[in-house]
């Protein structure tokens, strides 16, 4: 009897253990930075780009966190649109959506990206993904009526849908030749060091409300 007393107590004590082990494996928050090229890292390391150095920075500020890249180069928001499904794998938490800048480096509609943009917040929400929102402006060479619809896009959603917006991603970056390769529109690795540390905040103000109840 005692032999059986004393094995059914190792067995509880190793579901205990197991149980908490799994639990705190499932605290581990899953984020999809889902866009193009610029959250993709052109031309950059895997631990150069943006997803990988969100995660690093996250995790040495206490943040259990996972940052997967699902950027592709060149992706339109029609082109994130058809792939969402399958890019955004079950068991996400959050997005970070960044798409629209090749939609106005080709001068497509902005009603056009604005519908395929809430498209995916739809699709997103549907799933109970939270949705961190960077927003991108239009080049000035498109023209100011142009640039004016483009760049309301991305605020004028965030406030209907009552997401988390970071306004432009590449702040920081543009217009300094230091930070962008020589293609001029890319940021290279010191560029996306200065777009993690501007985006650090939003992100941990947006983490912190994701995990509270």
């Amino acid at each position: 009897m005692r032999f059986k007393g004393l094995r059914l107590y190792f067995i509880a004590m190793i579901t205990v253990l197991f149980g908490g082990l799994t639990a705190l494996h499932a605290e581990t928050l899953r984020i999809v930075g889902f866009g193009d090229s610029l959250m993709a890292g052109y031309q950059l390391e895997k631990q150069e780009g943006f997803p990988a150095r969100l995660q690093s920075e996250l995790i040495a500020r206490g943040f259990d966190v996972e940052v997967i890249d699902a950027g592709v180069s060149g992706d339109t928001t029609s082109g994130g649109l058809a792939r969402l499904d399958w890019s955004v794998p079950e068991g996400t938490d959050a997005v970070i959506l960044e798409l629209g800048a090749n939609d106005a480096l080709r001068g497509i509609s902005p009603e056009k990206t604005r519908e395929n943009l809430e498209a995916m917040i739809m699709k997103l929400k549907s799933r109970g993904i939270k949705i961190l929102l960077a927003g991108i402006y239009a080049p000035p060479n498109m023209g100011p009526a142009y640039e004016a619809d483009f760049n309301a896009i991305h605020p004028e959603l965030a406030e209907k849908h009552e997401l988390t917006l970071y306004p432009f991603f590449l702040d920081g970056v543009t217009m300094f030749p230091d930070r962008l390769l020589d293609d001029g529109m890319h940021p290279n690795a010191r560029g996306i060091e200065e777009m993690v540390t501007r985006f650090l905040p939003v992100a941990e103000e947006f983490l912190a409300d994701l995990k509270t109840p």
